[in-house]
């Protein structure tokens, strides 16, 4: 069949202007996380038709893909067409043309994500400890509560002694019932960086009155500092004081140029078919179960951030996120805005009927496939550690030398 080429130059060019653009990399995420462009987002070809409708909900959005020489391009514009997809392109000379046009690769997976919070941090100056300063705060019984920003699932597995787990959304809405005395300080941590970056920057900008903190490389960083581990715990923060917390995050995401839209303005942006449009809720898994609106994907705010390349990879489409408190949608939509997205909240009551029932669950990939993220697990080696925040590090350059990301940091 034949697919239209489309030049590095003319891919550079619609991502600079913010047109929309789904940039698929054939390959698998193990192979992917090798290198890509930094807006690249990874559709396996084995997995198109089971991500697809998903992940691309309109069907003539603009799609280039590419691989690294395997020969996947024809495969998998064969089957968008058969899925109906209509503006499928190639990425003329695949990777190895994107390269020797001098534009920037990026590796590890969630990439833009990652450098936009070293971004941020690099701006903001956004505070932390390290492992052994938290040790030793533990140790002699300092005033200070850890809120473990991760999936449950990953809290579970392993985290600080003595943490609690409060998803990154959760923050604004859940750190006044953990931390209630403002003397008390916040250490935030996650796996690594990102989310623990993101997390205490979301209290410090929400205008918590507690001193708050990173911990600086999270349960990899402890790990490096030979300080034990927790597993199994099951510790959780409750719902604070809501209209103060919805006053902060609402504060927030008018900074950042949030807009809130009625469910009737919602509906003349459902019927826009030039525009691909993505609905997240990011409530918690059990509140979404219990009751969501129709056509809305529950994507936890904070898991949204770390993973928008998954969840939207049309870069230029519109999202929109609800959240039957506000806070969580309106911290979610913050930083998705000042990651270049053009992202409302639905706001008001929704008065129509709701479905009930677990959301969609993609299988996961053949464990061979799939990339061995480092901050994952009990197994992971100290020399990948080291080697995964050296990679951090060097991010904010990164993203300087490659001039595409268009992020702004309020």
């Amino acid at each position: 069949m034949n697919i239209p080429p489309v030049t590095p130059s003319q891919v550079r060019s619609m991502l600079l202007l913010r047109r929309e653009i789904a940039l698929l990399d054939l390959r698998h995420e193990a192979a992917f996380a090798t290198g890509h462009p930094l807006f690249a987002a990874n559709m396996a070809v084995g997995r198109i038709a089971l991500e697809a409708e998903a992940r691309l909900p309109r069907k003539d959005a603009p799609i280039v893909v590419y691989d690294a020489g395997e020969g996947l391009v024809a495969e998998a514009a064969a089957r968008f067409a058969g899925l109906g997809y209509s503006d499928v392109r190639q990425l003329e000379g695949g990777l190895s043309a994107w390269r020797k046009a001098g534009f920037e690769i990026f590796i590890d997976v969630n990439s833009y994500a990652k450098a936009f919070g070293e971004l941020v941090e690099s701006r903001r100056h956004t505070p932390s400890l390290s492992a052994e300063e938290v040790a030793a705060l533990l140790a002699r019984r300092a005033d200070i509560r850890i809120l473990d920003v991760r999936r449950p699932d990953e809290y579970a597995t392993m985290n600080i002694p003595g943490s609690v787990s409060i998803p990154g959304a959760e923050l604004v809405l859940r750190a006044g019932d953990v931390a209630p005395d403002p003397a008390t300080t916040i250490v935030v941590n996650c796996a690594g960086r990102t989310r623990s970056i993101i997390g205490t920057q979301s209290l410090i900008n929400a205008g918590i009155a507690n001193k708050v903190v990173a911990l600086r490389n999270g349960t990899m960083g402890w790990t490096l500092a030979n300080q034990a581990l927790e597993h199994g715990a099951d510790r959780h923060g409750g719902i604070g004081q809501l209209e103060g917390a919805r006053d902060k995050a609402r504060d927030v995401a008018y900074r950042a140029g949030v807009k809130h839209l009625s469910t009737g303005e919602l509906a003349l942006l459902e019927s826009d078919a030039t525009r691909t449009l993505y609905r997240f809720d990011v409530r918690p898994l059990k509140d979404y179960t219990a009751g969501h609106i129709p056509a809305f994907r529950h994507y936890p705010g904070g898991q949204l951030v770390q993973e928008i390349d998954m969840a939207a990879p049309v870069r230029g489409a519109r999202i929109v996120l609800t959240d039957d408190k506000g806070v969580r949608a309106d911290m979610t939509a913050s930083w998705l805005a000042q990651m270049g997205w053009e992202v409302y909240v639905l706001e008001g009551v929704y008065d129509g009927a709701l479905d009930a029932g677990p959301p969609q669950i993609l299988p996961k990939p053949d464990p061979s496939h799939r990339y061995r993220r480092p901050y994952e697990g009990t197994e992971a080696s100290r020399e990948a550690m080291q080697a995964y925040f050296d990679w951090e590090y060097g991010l904010v350059e990164q993203l300087k030398r490659d001039g595409t990301h268009g992020f702004f940091v309020i």
